[in-house]
């Protein structure tokens, strides 16, 4: 996974960042959002793409 091409994945109910993934931006415009398991949360809940700090 190249570092460049690397997103955080943020839970929309807790805001915790739980997953990284990566996306082709030449391909795929939107931002993307999973459905995921949240630690924090202890449930299913949606993801977001959100910013990398750093």
């Amino acid at each position: 996974m190249a570092q460049d091409n690397l997103l955080r994945m943020k839970c929309t109910v807790c805001k915790q960042a739980n997953y990284y993934t990566s996306k082709n931006k030449k391909l795929v415009e939107r931002k993307l959002e999973y459905k995921k398991f949240c630690k924090w949360c202890k449930k299913h809940t949606p993801h977001k793409e959100a910013r990398m700090t750093g």
